[in-house]
């Protein structure tokens, strides 16, 4: 925060404070500014954001990027490949291949969300090493680069969310934070901070450093070889046919399951935690993504297992960690209290909270709802954040 504005600022301005901390327009008229020059990439290699806060880094309208072509075709190639992939799942393949397409795909789905996103990144919950070993497996399926880098970016994410030293600053729009974010040059504030991320634990992990040391040959065997294989000497499919289905379709499907959560999750929605924040509630992205949409709550408690309020609608993935607590395979489960989340629902939430409304004093006071209320609740347009109840049924 910077001293110096909040001295001239009157109370109203300082506590508008975090609303305006990334928009300098309302001070504009008091600190009047040349207007900013076009900058490009080579305008700030020089620059120094090595010393910066995450709330002044802030987002560079003026910054232009460039862009990496063979990313870009690679990508653009690659999407041509599943729509392709798609209309022989439909045409041409064998039912059986359709249906481990699907199952390749939530697997390495599940190594992202259950793994590389709430076990390793956020250490939400703890795991013994068959568990690690095979969510680390399930992860190479994803294609998503290694996991120790996918655990480095992610940490950045959360630091220095929606600012230039944010890998997928979802300031840049939809495309760049699904998906352009990969086809250009790094911005030169997330090359400087990606290299203040603490990193240490993924490094005494040798599970995480060994998949690092061999990625392209474990991602050449499990993500490709193993899934096209399978069908063909399984029951007789094509060779042709399992490549573009069990890998090219399944392999950009789950890649867009999990951009959805950079872009759309941090562009529509509502805030009941936290309306200071980009990232938002939503449901779509929840569903897709297998529980990972709740993101206004998750990034306001990123150490919660369970990645939303009081429990898991929609979140298969909460719903096999659970299991794996079950069986033994997950312990040391991190949730957040309930009166911590009403404390900040009061705080900084947008007031779209179904639960800590009109019926909140209700609820602390009783410790339950009675028909009325619920049914009130499940009319709300924002039935979608009610998961489970444990407070008001017991």
């Amino acid at each position: 925060m910077d001293f110096g504005i909040m001295k001239t600022m009157t109370v109203a301005e300082i506590q508008a404070y975090p609303k305006t901390r990334l928009d300098m327009s309302a001070f504009q008229e008091k600190c009047p500014m040349e207007p900013p020059q076009e900058k490009t990439l080579e305008a700030h290699d020089n620059k120094s954001y090595s010393g910066l806060l995450p709330a002044e880094v802030g987002t560079d309208y003026s910054f232009k990027r460039k862009i990496v072509w063979k990313n870009a075709i690679g990508f653009f190639a690659l999407h041509l490949a599943a729509v392709y992939g798609l209309w022989l799942m439909v045409a041409d393949c064998y039912w059986k291949t359709d249906i481990w397409a699907l199952l390749v795909g939530f697997s390495s789905g599940l190594g992202v969300t259950t793994g590389a996103h709430r076990l390793f990144s956020h250490k939400a919950y703890k795991a013994p090493f068959i568990t690690r070993l095979v969510l680390i497996l399930f992860h190479t399926l994803a294609g998503q680069n290694c996991l120790y880098i996918w655990v480095r970016d992610h940490r950045q994410h959360h630091k220095y969310s929606d600012t230039d030293a944010d890998p997928h600053n979802a300031h840049r729009g939809f495309f760049f934070s699904h998906v352009g974010w990969l086809m250009s040059r790094k911005h030169p504030a997330v090359i400087a901070k990606g290299k203040t991320i603490d990193m240490s634990d993924m490094q005494a992990d040798w599970l995480v450093m060994f998949q690092k040391q061999h990625y392209k040959v474990l991602y050449a065997i499990f993500a490709i070889f193993l899934p096209a294989v399978v069908p063909v000497y399984s029951w007789g499919e094509s060779w042709w046919n399992s490549f573009f289905v069990a890998y090219m379709f399944r392999s950009v499907l789950v890649l867009n399951m999990t951009w959805l959560v950079n872009s759309a999750a941090h562009i529509w929605g509502n805030k009941p935690f936290d309306k200071y924040m980009e990232p938002v509630e939503s449901s779509f992205v929840a569903f897709v993504s297998v529980g990972e949409g709740w993101h206004n709550y998750h990034h306001a408690f990123p150490w919660d297992y369970r990645a939303a309020e009081l429990g898991s609608k929609y979140s298969i993935t909460t719903f096999v960690i659970d299991a794996l607590a079950y069986f033994g395979l997950a312990y040391d489960l991190k949730s957040t209290p309930y009166h911590m989340v009403k404390r900040r629902v009061e705080r900084t939430g947008d007031g779209s909270h179904p639960i800590f409304g009109p019926h909140a004093e209700k609820l602390e006071s009783t410790g339950k709802l009675d028909d009325v209320d619920i049914a009130d609740i499940v009319k709300s347009k924002e039935v979608g954040l009610v998961r489970r109840l444990p407070t008001a049924q017991g």
